[in-house]
């Protein structure tokens, strides 16, 4: 008996590892994959209800790519916008910048004793090299190709969802838990939790977003709508995203304002919306469904993070909420799941 349970512990060290290196290696499916599922809980009491009304499925599914439509077409206006902002910023501007950042290059390297590329030309100029852009550029449209292939296989595996061509109960019945009942029970809990975690995520981000570009605006900080679009996306890498927002936007301020008591209140007031709406609001909303520690929570962040990337992060807490809720189903591993909490 003891024999066994040793090579069973011993199994399980091998599986997981492996486990994450599948997980790794074949992102390109499993990134769009359960990214989808998360999508489509949001959109599942819809489909009920076309159900409910004897709707064909044909036609709930287009009403529902239809809006995913709408929304592309918000972002997409979003960022043209975001775009003709950055576009039209003035000489002034740059030149301004461009002395902040001059001499913030030279504390660094009085303090450092390094010395940055080349002092003759300009500092923009020397990360604005011909072999640097053409760097960049292939960096930048490899990232366009793969998110738009991500993008699209996305959509194509919600569709799938919707329409029960995967059907996530039936998985689960016939893969973790073998019994209809739990498995029933398991995926309800499983759709009500997350789909909560995502409205709350969803609407807090939004909020997060648009209160960030009313503080630009308000300390007269460019790129109003650039920062809220920003605030709003990075919002959504749990914890670590609140502080790139108010790092980068105070760096930012830095290099615009100069360092008064204008500045001050401007990264007092980022930093508020940021506790407001991610340390207070959200764990209200949330409820004790949610209450994973922080530790838990970098380690999922760092996991996933090096799994998947940006998409890791994102998905990390939702995936591990689900995790969770597995967990806590079998009597040897609800221990883990307690550690979790």
């Amino acid at each position: 008996m003891e024999d066994k349970k040793t090579t069973n512990i011993l199994l399980l060290i091998i599986v997981i590892p492996f486990i994450f290196y599948l997980l790794k290696i074949l992102s390109f499916i499993f990134i769009p994959l359960v990214a989808s599922m998360f999508i489509a809980l949001l959109f599942l009491p819809l489909m009920r209800w076309f159900n409910r009304r004897r709707v064909p499925k044909f036609i709930s599914i287009f009403v529902i790519i239809l809006i995913f439509g709408i929304l592309f077409k918000i972002g997409g206006e979003l960022v043209k916008l975001s775009s003709k902002e950055i576009l039209a910023t003035d000489k002034f501007f740059l030149k301004k910048a461009e002395m902040k950042v001059s001499d913030l290059l030279i504390t660094v390297e009085n303090f450092f004793g390094v010395e940055y590329v080349n002092k003759s030309e300009n500092v923009f100029s020397n990360f604005l090299r011909k072999e640097t852009l053409q760097k960049n550029f292939g960096f930048i449209a490899n990232f366009i190709s793969k998110t738009l292939s991500i993008t699209l296989m996305t959509a194509f595996f919600v569709v799938l969802w919707l329409a029960e061509s995967i059907n996530f109960e039936k998985l689960l019945n016939n893969t973790i838990l073998k019994q209809k009942y739990a498995s029933v029970k398991t995926f309800m809990k499983i759709e009500k939790d997350l789909r909560t975690f995502i409205k709350v995520k969803i609407l807090v981000s939004l909020l997060t977003g648009i209160c960030t570009g009313l503080a630009c605006v308000f300390f007269d900080v460019n790129f109003p709508i650039f920062w809220g679009l920003f605030a709003f996306i990075i919002n959504f890498v749990q914890m670590v995203g609140s502080f790139i927002t108010v790092i980068l936007l105070a760096l930012f301020a830095f290099v615009q304002l100069d360092p008064t008591s204008l500045l001050f209140f401007f990264v007092l007031s980022i930093t508020g919306v940021q506790v407001l709406f991610g340390g207070v609001l959200e764990p209200i909303f949330m409820g004790r469904s949610f209450s994973i520690n922080i530790i838990a929570i970098l380690v999922m962040l760092m996991l996933w993070g090096y799994i998947w990337g940006i998409p890791g992060l994102i998905m990390a807490i939702p995936l591990t909420v689900f995790i969770k809720i597995i967990l806590e189903k079998f009597p040897k591993t609800k221990v883990i799941a307690s550690l979790l909490s």
